[in-house]
């Protein structure tokens, strides 16, 4: 939108064929945007790495799970970084913006970046990190108006990094390295996962003592200072929250400490589908002096949250399992 030429690389040829013809796959980024940027000769998508000699800049947004073992499985990263790294010139800028442990971008990152460019990184080519920051479902919210943190691995890659962000973002907030801007990022999800928590607890006590919480947090959040509310919920869903604190909690056992709020939020969280199916028994045989097996259950909504088409992480999807069982 802002006359910079783009060319979206996807391993995923669905993907590439939609852009390409004009469409979007994305439920909250409307397809007009999309074919008004392909036909103006600014948006183009490909599967061949290749093109990485074509730009002056590559930023880097893929996935970043955990594994079977709740560990961070940062592989995405990695095998983007050796696919890239072949076709890296002199003088271009890598920003990863995919949430990860603090190192991952002046570590791990750099390494296979070096490895397979035979370059090196602030002297031959710029390397950043830049956390996204979206509010998907969020009709007001608009990308360009929310400031980016970004952090770069030399003062040099941070002003690199500076010329390219303003392009499109109105505000941008400079911070002191690499692994500053993704703590920064883990901070705020974290401190998501854990007021969330701290509701989600209250609710069970608060119900088991008659009182909605519901009404409780909308008195609170009359007082104008010194708190922020937060809702509960049948767990947590989407990419971020469930995910990402745990990455700091891994990263933390290297240097020999044990997050207790952040693993204690987490316990709490993936109980509540749980607290729902306990519930629903006690709803059932209440109202009707039915049990849950052979009872019919309708779920409403699958998605983390309104309004969005991403089903990541989704308790609905954990709450159907276990009403199935």
């Amino acid at each position: 939108r802002n006359g910079v030429e783009v060319i979206g690389l996807d391993i995923d040829g669905t993907k590439v064929q939609s852009i390409n013809a004009g469409r979007s796959y994305i439920e909250h980024i409307d397809a007009a945007a999309i074919r008004e940027a392909v036909q103006a000769g600014r948006l183009t998508a490909s599967g061949d790495f290749a093109r990485v000699k074509e730009v002056e800049a590559v930023i880097i947004c893929v996935p970043t799970p955990l594994n079977k073992n709740r560990e961070p499985d940062i592989s995405y990263i990695i095998k983007t970084g050796e696919a890239i790294a072949r076709h890296l010139q002199k003088g271009t800028l890598v920003v990863l913006e995919s949430t990860t442990y603090p190192g991952t971008t002046d570590t791990d990152l750099r390494e296979v970046l070096e490895a397979g460019s035979k370059l090196q990184a602030g002297v031959d080519f710029h390397l950043a990190f830049s956390p996204e920051r979206e509010d998907p479902g969020n009709p007001d919210s608009k990308v360009a108006k929310i400031p980016k943190v970004i952090g770069g691995y030399t003062p040099a890659c941070l002003e690199k990094t500076k010329l390219l962000y303003s392009k499109a973002i109105q505000t941008l907030v400079p911070v002191s390295s690499c692994r500053a801007a993704e703590a920064t990022k883990l901070l705020e999800n974290i401190f998501r996962s854990v007021n969330i928590a701290l509701v989600n607890e209250l609710k069970m006590v608060y119900g088991a003592m008659d009182i909605d919480v519901w009404e409780v947090i909308n008195a609170a959040k009359t007082k104008p200072f010194g708190f922020m509310p937060f809702y509960p919920g049948p767990g947590l869903g989407g990419h971020c929250i469930p995910i990402d604190p745990f990455y700091l909690t891994w990263k933390a056992r290297e240097f020999g400490i044990t997050t207790r709020f952040i693993e204690l939020a987490g316990e709490i969280n993936t109980l509540m589908p749980r607290y729902v199916i306990s519930r629903l028994i006690s709803a059932l045989s209440k109202r009707s002096a039915k049990a849950l097996n052979g009872a019919r259950i309708l779920v409403i909504g699958l998605a983390y949250k309104k309004n969005v088409d991403d089903m990541r992480e989704s308790p609905a999807l954990t709450l159907i399992e276990m009403l199935e069982e």
